[in-house]
């Protein structure tokens, strides 16, 4: 079975961390893959508050999730806190990468959860297009 492999960056300029719920689970009493993707929606709308942008409010555009793809690594369980870096990068004309390194916080050493990376598409939502990255957002970012 061929497996996928996330290439982090190397800094991530953001981080949250986020306890895990009893919702968050699943019938195997871990974080089910659907929260995992809910986990990174939280962490993402935080990094982009951040920078002072919405998904609908991107420099006066919108941001449309183009694709997901997450890497687990270790089971999360109810009342774990978890840190979650993020970072943008792989800038196009259209659109970046967001990435994240989701660690379960530990005294001695975090342990690695999983990594995420989702594809952002900059949209209009009233022509419902897709749509240049605007030159600010792409310099906040960025750097």
């Amino acid at each position: 079975m061929e497996r996928v492999k996330i290439n982090l960056p190397d800094q991530f300029p953001f981080s949250t961390t986020i306890n895990i719920r009893i919702t968050d689970l699943n019938y195997g009493g871990h974080v089910g893959n659907d929260s995992f993707l809910s986990l990174i929606h939280e962490a993402r709308q935080q990094f982009l508050k951040f920078h002072g942008y919405t998904e609908l409010a991107f420099a006066g555009v919108g941001l449309i999730m183009a694709d997901a793809v997450i890497e687990f690594k270790k089971e999360m369980h109810y009342g774990n806190t978890v840190k979650i870096s993020v970072a943008a990068n792989g800038f196009d004309k259209l659109g970046f990468d967001i990435f994240y390194l989701l660690e379960i916080v530990h005294p001695e050493k975090n342990i690695v959860a999983g990594k995420a990376k989702t594809g952002m598409m900059c949209y209009d939502y009233t022509s419902k297009k897709k749509c240049g990255i605007p030159d600010e957002a792409l310099t906040k970012l960025a750097s």
